[in-house]
């Protein structure tokens, strides 16, 4: 694998119906695919760039109006699906950098971008499931380091307009540290 695709729907049905005609337009792997608030649907598939990039386009045509965002990361950061799928418990206490977004997909994304600027660890990557939609992208590793894959992730192309707020924590309490985890 060295890409994903990611869609989001409004329409669960629909999402469903486009999760289907993706895994049948190329050769590509289910990551997930599930309902996810208020009322979305999200589906992240991996695989060969030009495989993704075909089923992204059978995805939109079948989900049609109800496509909210979708987004091809090439040679997607190792660290991302990690942080999807079970979250990373960190060595150390550091500094912490926490991205908000309106969008599943700009999340992901600014995921991408944030671990790829610095030498930072993403911890978790929360997709929109109990939190009223919303998704936030939790890193850690020095100072610096955060504030620049926080500033990078945030200004990455396709999480434009969808930040709803950003923080660096320079020594965040322990007690606040492990709630994070």
């Amino acid at each position: 694998m060295n890409a994903i695709g990611f869609l989001e729907f409004s329409s669960i049905a629909k999402g469903i119906e486009s999760a289907d005609v993706i895994l049948k337009a190329a050769n590509v792997d289910l990551i997930l695919a599930n309902p996810t608030c208020p009322g979305k649907y999200s589906v992240l598939f991996s695989g060969e760039v030009a495989a993704v990039k075909s089923s992204l386009d059978a995805g939109i045509s079948a989900g049609g109006p109800w496509v909210i965002d979708s987004v091809v990361i090439p040679s997607i950061h190792p660290q991302v699906l990690r942080a999807i799928n079970l979250g990373v418990v960190p060595d150390r206490i550091n500094a912490v950098g926490v991205m908000e977004f309106f969008s599943i997909t700009a999340a992901v994304y600014s995921a991408d971008a944030a671990v790829k600027a610095a030498d930072v660890e993403l911890i978790d990557v929360r997709l929109g499931l109990g939190i009223g939609g919303k998704s936030f992208v939790v890193l850690t590793g020095e100072v610096a380091a955060v504030s620049e894959s926080v500033k990078r992730g945030v200004a990455a192309e396709g999480g434009g307009g969808l930040l709803v707020s950003s923080v660096v924590i320079p020594n965040p309490a322990p007690e606040l540290f492990e709630s994070l985890l």
